[in-house]
């Protein structure tokens, strides 16, 4: 079965964006952030999604993939 990684830290890299950046542009605690940054297959809420892709200007299905599973 496919499983879902977040792609938050290489598009916001790639729009000059850190983490303490876009957690404070996002409303986001910062371990919060850190744990999106550290572990990609974290399950996290769609607002928290929405509130990042906001900040980038992305869709939020460019902030996900589905990777093979192991």
């Amino acid at each position: 079965m496919p499983r879902t990684r977040l792609k938050v830290k290489e598009v916001a890299a790639s729009k000059g964006w850190t983490q303490s950046k876009l957690g404070r542009a996002a409303d986001l605690n910062p371990r919060t952030m850190q744990e999106i940054y550290h572990n990609p297959y974290r399950d996290i809420a769609y607002s928290t999604l929405l509130k990042i892709a906001r900040v980038l200007e992305v869709d939020v299905s460019d902030l996900i993939e589905e990777v093979p599973d192991r």
